[in-house]
């Protein structure tokens, strides 16, 4: 008798830089969320597409989960819990290599809720277990079974792909049986723009001080092909607005005499061009929106 095909949501949560978007990156096989070294640096959901011989796995990225000090920590919080109630299986991210904290705690025990009012299975990941020995991974996979009920826990590493599969299964293993819901090859359903705007923050945020990353806005203002191009070479030109709050992290993004601005251009139109599979023009420009995070009209027309 054949298994049964299976299809459906599956959400990554945990604190922030817990190592979601690397995980959804290994399942899918591609590059599809943007990483960073930097906390809180996943804005969207990206939906990847994961194709497995027993099923299909859309996974939705989100912010990590926080106590929110502005408001777009509030808008962030409130895109998770949506996100939550629509998928149908739930892993929990805990990195190795961080004992489990008040951050965990505070995610635990809302996830805790949603498994007694909606019944939704929570499997606890265990992220970056290549960075601890086999002692120091005992003791943590123990401290987060104290953490809470879950449905499984498994260890993993999205770096070095050990035991990525076993999630993909035991993840695809708690979804409906449906056919695909996707068509195959596809990997994500994030608009381009979209891509393109994460792809030039994940360079902008790089190498970077910490107060950065909350601070950062990306708005892709044009996408035009070049005019008079011959056919067998064709180019995009495309202009990019990068928000910052004060003029001082302006001068940081642009670097001195602009040579931190055009190694950010580099690296983005690198990613760009891979990912659209074409020359790319790329237009960058640093523009100070003073407090956008806490602005809920300039929130909203930087698309949050």
């Amino acid at each position: 008798m054949s298994t049964p095909f299976r299809a459906g949501f599956a959400c990554l949560v945990g604190r922030p830089n817990a190592g979601k978007s690397t995980l959804t990156n290994a399942l899918v096989g591609q590059k599809v969320a943007i990483t960073s070294s930097k906390p809180q640096t996943t804005r969207h959901t990206i939906r990847g597409v994961a194709n497995t011989e027993q099923g299909q796995l859309i996974l939705v990225d989100t912010p990590g989960l926080h106590k929110p000090r502005t408001l777009l920590g509030q808008r962030l919080n409130d895109l998770v819990r949506e996100t939550l109630l629509e998928v149908d299986v739930i892993g929990f991210c805990l990195p190795a290599d961080q004992r489990p904290g008040p951050g965990d705690q505070f995610i635990a025990a809302e996830l805790a809720e949603l498994q007694r009012s909606r019944r939704r299975p929570v499997v606890a990941l265990v992220t970056k277990s290549d960075k601890v020995d086999r002692q120091r991974l005992a003791e943590h996979l123990i401290a987060v079974d104290q953490l809470g009920s879950w449905d499984a826990i498994i260890p993993c590493s999205a770096t070095s792909g050990d035991q990525v599969g076993e999630v993909a299964e035991v993840l695809v293993s708690y979804l409906p049986e449906s056919p695909p819901l996707y068509p195959e090859g596809h990997l994500t359903d994030e608009p381009e723009a979209v891509m393109i705007a994460e792809l030039v923050r994940e360079a902008a945020l790089e190498g970077v001080r910490d107060e950065l990353p909350h601070s950062l806005a990306v708005v892709v203002e044009e996408m035009v092909p070049r005019e008079d191009r011959p056919e067998d070479s064709p180019l995009l030109d495309v202009r990019v607005n990068v928000f910052v709050e004060r003029p001082s992290q302006k001068a940081i993004v642009i670097g001195r005499g602009g040579s931190r601005l055009r190694e950010v251009g580099t690296q983005a139109r690198t990613q760009i061009e891979a990912l659209l599979g074409q020359r790319v023009y790329l237009d960058l420009h640093v523009k100070v929106a003073k407090d956008w995070q806490r602005d809920p009209k300039q929130l909203q027309r930087l698309g949050f």
